[in-house]
């Protein structure tokens, strides 16, 4: 539990729209994993209930987009890259393999 309010509910709370700064690689790949995992757990739990638990899902995914954005962002600065580099998204297959690399990076 202290996982999750350390990388999850602290990112949420105090850089929620934060882009400037650091994240090391431990609070973005942790922030990654607990966000997947939540994801996991609310699709099959509002899997039962239909197309309210679609519109549900695309909420909580809507509300996790600035923050999600704003760890990249702080992780490519950590590892030296500016966070211009997450324009690489909008490149299907290489764009995202190429941030990858960027992510497990260490820190510079």
């Amino acid at each position: 539990m202290q996982v999750i309010n350390t990388y999850f509910v602290d990112v949420l709370k105090k850089h929620y729209i934060d882009f400037s700064g650091r994240a090391t690689r431990t609070q973005f790949w942790m922030f990654v994993l607990v966000s997947f995992l939540v994801m996991v757990v609310l699709g099959i739990l509002l899997g039962f209930v239909g197309s309210v638990g679609d519109t549900i899902m695309k909420i909580f995914q809507l509300a996790l987009l600035l923050p999600s954005l704003g760890i990249a962002a702080r992780r490519l600065r950590d590892g030296g890259f500016s966070p211009l580099w997450l324009l690489l998204m909008i490149v299907p297959v290489v764009g995202w393999l190429a941030l990858l690399v960027m992510y497990v990076l260490p820190s510079k």
